[in-house]
């Protein structure tokens, strides 16, 4: 890998951009609880960058401050260049960053292509007042994210089950329609939060195809957390990891698995 402030060169031939996201020294704390300290990372345009480590470890706290679902204490987080001030969630998605979750969050009562259509709230400029009356402006614009969402729906090859209600689906399909809705957002950043979860073999490696697809179909900057170590080893391009929320290790997965640090959280291993 040739790395550069302006990118670097994959293994096999793909072109990483500059950093789109950094994390500079970032501490989040609960209380007297410090769940991540002095973290320092970043996140390059085009890539897939895993954040793995133990339970416990500040995974998910770290990916909820690049979701602006936390403010860290001490710290800040760029985005293209410049420091992000203080915003809520649904401005960031605004930014141009998606998300989904360790913990499946659909509309369970609603269709799959209406869970996908949510994802496409920030795109939607009409007033609530035209979208009830559906003329004009308000009907073009509903039949734009219409299209892409049945672009999405497609991509994914879940058309089967677009006008089932979400709720009557099993686990792994949940966990595509979820991908599909922050998809829906044209994300130029999309947070996975544990996407491999419970799933069987099967369904790991239909996923695990769909990320690489994303990423090489629409170009779009992967952030992912995942437990499955042959899944993060196979999809990832850079590796960061943590250890009782600090980083212990950040490089390719060839790196992260021969580093001793690493070795020694997942073993278990502890030294005087």
């Amino acid at each position: 890998m040739k790395d550069s402030s302006e990118g670097y060169t994959t293994e096999d031939g793909r072109k990483i951009g500059g950093v789109v996201m950094e994390m500079k020294n970032i501490t989040l704390r609960f209380g007297g609880v410090v769940a991540i300290k002095d973290i320092s990372f970043d996140i390059r345009e085009g890539e897939i960058r895993a954040i793995i480590g133990p339970n416990g470890a500040g995974k998910s706290s770290m990916l909820n401050v690049i979701s602006g679902f936390y403010v860290p204490q001490e710290g800040e987080v760029w985005f293209h260049g410049a420091p992000r001030p203080k915003m809520r969630p649904f401005q960031v998605a605004q930014q141009g960053i998606a998300r989904t979750f360790q913990n499946i969050a659909l509309f369970e009562g609603m269709s799959v292509l209406d869970n996908v259509m949510t994802g496409r709230l920030t795109h939607m400029k009409t007033g609530l007042f035209a979208q009830a009356l559906w003329k004009g402006k308000a009907e073009k614009e509903e039949t734009a994210n219409r299209e892409v969402a049945e672009r999405i729906i497609d991509f994914l090859e879940i058309q089967a089950i677009r006008k089932t209600p979400v709720g009557r689906l099993p686990y792994g399909l949940k966990k595509r329609v979820e991908l599909a809705r922050a998809l829906a957002a044209e994300p130029k950043l999309l947070l996975l939060d544990e996407p491999m979860a419970g799933m069987n073999v099967e369904e790991k490696e239909d996923m695990s195809r769909f990320i690489l697809d994303v990423n090489d179909e629409f170009g779009t900057t992967i952030a992912l957390i995942e437990h499955d170590m042959g899944v993060v080893m196979d999809l990832s391009d850079r590796v960061v990891v943590m250890d009782y929320g600090r980083k212990i290790g950040d490089g390719t997965p060839q790196e992260v698995r021969n580093n001793q640090a690493v070795i020694d959280a997942y073993l278990g291993v502890s030294h005087d």
